[in-house]
């Protein structure tokens, strides 16, 4: 590691919707922005294909390319968008330290934490192999595009009926796949799910695999009691058993709620620390969309330039 780190104005983890929006404010604000792209450049939504619900492409758009859209006007303003993962982070403050894959040390006033989530998988070879292909994490990103089809949804939690009974609106008939005999979800949830007709709850089972050739067409179930195999003849497959907020680094530095998403001040971005700001899937569980996060990276970068400014720094 260098024995002189890098001096950055703000500057910004992860290359989400969340991360390059924020880098538009912050480098049309003259805060000169660096952002680290992190394990997934363009963060979750470059494993999206079709992009229906974001405000300003009336006819869609492909998750990469939109990426692609958020990077090129980022850099328009000068941002600088660099390869790389933050690996460790020293918060003591006022100079935050961020060492990146491990080597190299930078230093900034204002850190702006976009690192996003990664959805939980089953683990599945068939269910990488299908990603984007009518295997989904999100039901309310993706379930338009299998209006009036037979689908299956895996969870037994919150997000998993509410997403279960959102599908049940668009899709003729969903599969719900409980691995035990009872759901996690509360009373209410699973009220509105028993009561959903066109909702079939599968008890104790496991997906072995998704079958299909050029996108899904089925499911193998296994029933953990009886032993017994089902084929389901669904087109989409949609994964609900939690995210992982990529919050590791920061957990001896901010607080956490109790699955890892960093707490902000509520209406702001504003961490517990003084010029760490934390936006997007990084502190959202709640709503999780592009736009939301997009939103999010907004008030970072204004949050982050009303603490420059107040600090008299430049």
């Amino acid at each position: 590691m260098s024995d002189q780190p890098e001096h950055i104005q703000c500057l910004i983890l992860g290359s989400g919707p969340a991360g390059y929006t924020a880098a538009i404010y912050a480098a049309r604000a003259g805060l000169k922005p660096v952002i680290y792209q992190g394990l997934q450049p363009g963060g979750q939504l470059t494993t999206t294909t079709e992009v229906e619900n974001y405000p300003g492409y009336p006819k869609g758009t492909q998750g990469p390319e939109m990426m692609e859209d958020f990077k090129a006007q980022a850099e328009r303003f000068a941002t600088e968008v660099r390869w790389g993962m933050a690996t460790k982070v020293d918060l003591t403050g006022p100079l935050h330290k961020v060492v990146i894959d491990d080597q190299t040390t930078v230093q900034t006033h204002a850190l702006i934490i976009a690192t996003g989530a990664s959805a939980k998988w089953l683990g599945l070879e068939s269910e990488q192999k299908f990603n984007g292909f009518g295997v989904s994490a999100c039901a309310v990103c993706d379930g338009f595009f299998f209006k009036g089809q037979d689908v299956a949804i895996v969870g037994a939690g919150d997000t998993a009926a509410e997403e279960a009974t959102y599908l049940a609106k668009l899709c003729r008939k969903v599969y719900m796949i409980v691995r035990r005999s009872e759901m996690r979800a509360s009373k209410a949830m699973q009220e509105r799910v028993l009561k959903t007709a066109n909702i079939e709850i599968l008890w104790n089972s496991e997906t072995k695999e998704i079958t299909g050739d050029k996108g899904v067409t089925g499911a193998r179930i296994l029933n953990l009691k009886t032993g017994q195999e089902r084929n389901l003849v669904i087109t989409g497959f949609f994964v609900a058993i939690g995210h992982q907020p990529n919050t590791g680094i920061f957990k001896d530095w901010l607080t956490l709620d109790e699955t890892g998403y960093i707490k902000t001040v509520p209406g702001t971005s504003k961490t517990g620390r003084p010029g760490v700001f934390a936006v997007g899937d990084a502190q959202d569980k709640v709503y999780r969309q592009a736009v939301t996060a997009a939103g999010s990276g907004c008030m970072g970068a204004l949050d982050a330039e009303r603490y420059l400014a107040e600090k008299g720094i430049h």
